[in-house]
């Protein structure tokens, strides 16, 4: 743990965020001073750097650019959205659902469409945070401006800290795969979105129904639940960490809101400390993500006057019949199954490493396409990591899909030095044919298809290419792994999180 907390990358990432965030929120405070606006406006502009700082992470110049004229949009549209459930509930709540669930169902056009989705969802965040109509209360046109602001700030501190090697773009996601023509099964992002939609508009309900004058923190925790989950155990996992942390993060803030006053400018410093440990941390576990940013929310109700201890019952029922909800949908909404999951990325990554066998090692392209399908891979490892945790003392022969995610992670160091090689001296011929036979045939074994197995490569001396011959061993040490997990059948449904 020490050492992923001490990761000089994800500091450096969290540093540039903050700098983008803070300097938003000064531009958009003086807005609101000189406008004569709500301080709704400044906590809008918060949360849309915030997403935009974590998106735009992947970004090239050319979505940069389109983020200056998609994120106004979108906000203007969840200006919109957050007026007219001010007004006219109903309406509000049904196009909120339908824009939330848009913005999950847009994934399968590829990560572009992804990213555009994400930035859907940030004014409709703000909305739920600030409350129903409060993005609405400011003018439209200041609401343009303050979304500008956001995209210029974070684009100007990314694209400083990559200017002098601070952070390095991080790796995109995969295009959307094609999809089989003969295929009659939906999408996965057609799945998500109809869960999404299942889970928010039942949280609305539940929201409204139980606590008319909270209901948004129902229907935020069943969001965040339910949205971006990779199958069942990933959302099982997501929820109980959501809400475990949110309710730890409520009760603490309850306690140190109590020491300040309404308003009080300790309490802001205090926020924005949070959203800083709220970010380096996201990445170890989602339950820090989870308890910090539920406790800076209690914090921001309580500089606005509103008692943190007497809502203490009504926000953590909310919590977790918010978490409730969004297990619930994801798990009984045409559930997507976290083998399969784990299966697909697996052999895209065991793809991905092919191409790098067969190409030039050392040609630029080679090494990002597979570190990209080795990202996507690790999206799944926190909650088979879990389960591996939970399980591996009672069963300690079973393989787990934790397994599977820590063999083709430990291709990434050997490809490296793969690429910083020269190919025409690395290794003989026939040792790297064999290999890419082996991955063939792991990748036989991933997708259940008959064909030849995995055989270990005899390599020979090492000679003077010593560097090079290890890390084709450590590749094929990797692939007979894989192929011991998935040719054995081993990782099934029943012994992946989220199996039944």
């Amino acid at each position: 743990m020490l050492n992923r907390l001490l990761c000089w990358r994800d500091l450096s990432v969290t540093m540039t965020a903050m700098a983008a965030i803070l300097a938003t929120y000064g531009s958009a405070l003086a807005v609101e001073r000189l406008a004569g606006l709500r301080l709704d406006i400044v906590i809008q502009a918060v949360v849309l750097a915030m997403t935009l700082a974590r998106i735009q992470r992947s970004a090239d110049f050319r979505d940069r650019l389109a983020g200056f004229v998609l994120l106004p949009a979108v906000a203007v549209a969840g200006w919109g959205i957050g007026h007219l459930i001010s007004t006219d509930a109903d309406a509000g709540d049904v196009l909120f659902v339908l824009a939330m669930s848009a913005s999950v169902w847009v994934r399968r056009f590829g990560p572009r469409a992804s990213r555009a989705g994400m930035l859907i969802v940030s004014p409709l965040i703000a909305v739920l945070i600030v409350g129903a109509g409060g993005p609405g209360q400011a003018p439209l046109g200041w609401v343009v401006v303050i979304a500008l602001i956001a995209c210029a700030w974070v684009s100007v501190f990314q694209l400083l800290a990559m200017r002098i090697g601070l952070v390095r773009m991080a790796p995109s996601s995969q295009p959307a795969a094609p999809r089989s023509a003969r295929s009659r099964r939906l999408r996965a992002s057609s799945r998500m979105a109809l869960q999404l939609g299942v889970a928010l508009a039942a949280a609305f309900t539940v929201g409204r129904t139980m606590w008319p004058d909270h209901w948004s923190w129902v229907v935020l925790t069943a969001f965040i639940v339910c949205s971006g989950a990779r199958g069942r155990g990933d959302v099982l996992l997501k929820g109980v960490l959501r809400a475990g942390g949110a309710a730890a993060g409520t009760v603490v803030a309850a306690c140190i809101a109590g020491m300040f006053g309404p308003r009080a400018d300790v309490t802001v410093v205090l926020m924005f400390i949070g959203l800083a440990a709220a970010t380096w941390l996201r990445e170890y576990s989602y339950a820090y993500w989870a308890g910090i940013v539920t406790a800076v929310l209690s914090l921001l109700y309580g500089w606005f006057g509103e008692s943190p201890g007497g809502l203490l019952d009504t926000r953590l029922e909310g919590i977790l019949a918010g978490a409730v909800l969004g297990i619930a949908a994801s798990w009984l909404v045409l559930p997507v199954r976290t083998e399969a999951v784990l299966r697909r990325r697996s052999a895209d990554a065991v793809a991905a490493l092919g191409s790098v066998l067969s190409a030039d090692w050392s040609h630029p392209s080679a090494v990002p396409a597979f570190e990209r399908s080795v990202d996507q891979l690790r999206q799944l490892a926190q909650p088979l990591r879990a389960q591996r945790f939970l399980l591996s003392r009672w069963y300690p022969d079973r393989r787990f899909g934790a397994d599977a995610i820590d063999a083709v992670e430990r291709c990434t160091g050997p490809v490296r030095v793969l690429a910083a090689s020269d190919k025409q001296a690395g290794s003989d011929a026939s040792s790297v044919r064999a290999l890419s036979g082996n991955i063939a045939a792991v990748r036989r074994a991933i997708g259940r298809r008959p064909g030849a197995r995995y055989h270990p490569v005899a390599f020979g001396a090492d000679g003077g290419q010593s560097q090079v011959r290890a890390a084709l061993r450590e590749i094929d040490g990797a692939l007979g792994l894989l192929s011991e997990i998935f040719a054995e059948n081993k990782v099934s449904e029943a012994s992946v999180a989220g199996g039944p």
